[in-house]
């Protein structure tokens, strides 16, 4: 008997581990698997070359660049990309004033040599942005040059973004605003 409950026991808590693992609290707070999000970075490109190839579009378009620095590993990244996809004053001053990337950056030590030196690359032209942590928005003016590093954790509100908070941040940023000054 004491056996069978040892065992119920353990199996209840096996099951309550694997559980609390695939899930975790989306924006407003309901369980939900990560896993389930789309995938917004691409993996597979240079982001040096993405990078440069955002600035010339930027550059013909009178706008500036925003670098959404992260990857498809962090739930944070994903978070804000739904955000702002699924707001539509955010996504409309973004598309007025902005050439917007996902530049994919992975900080595990676990990947080949190529891609480390890719990222290490990619942390000098972005002024060591990852000290901030995940997602970090580097904005770049038309030429190129890091002109503002945000951190993310300002933007936040819960387990989730603030809407005010991230549109003031953009609305900052604008060629606009900027070159008022």
């Amino acid at each position: 008997m004491r056996k069978k409950l040892i065992l119920s026991l353990l199996a209840i808590s096996f099951a309550l581990a694997a559980n609390s693992q695939t899930a975790s609290l989306s924006p407003n707070g309901d369980k939900q698997a990560e896993v389930g999000r789309k995938k917004v970075y691409n993996e597979d490109i240079d982001p040096i070359e993405q990078i440069n190839q955002a600035v010339a579009k930027a550059k013909s378009e009178g706008k500036f660049v925003i670098c959404q620095v992260g990857g498809n590993w962090c739930p944070w990244c994903l978070r804000f990309a739904d955000f702002i996809t699924n707001d539509t004053t955010i996504s409309n001053v973004i598309d007025e004033s902005f050439v917007y990337i996902h530049v994919n950056y992975n900080p595990r030590k676990s990947q080949s040599e190529e891609k480390q030196a890719q990222g290490k690359a990619l942390m000098k032209r972005l002024n060591n942005a990852g000290r901030f942590g995940f997602p970090v928005f580097v904005v770049l003016d038309a030429e190129g040059k890091v002109i503002h590093i945000q951190d993310s954790s300002f933007l936040e509100e819960g387990r989730g973004y603030h809407q005010e908070k991230v549109l003031r941040f953009f609305r900052s940023w604008t060629p606009k605003a900027y070159l008022a000054l």
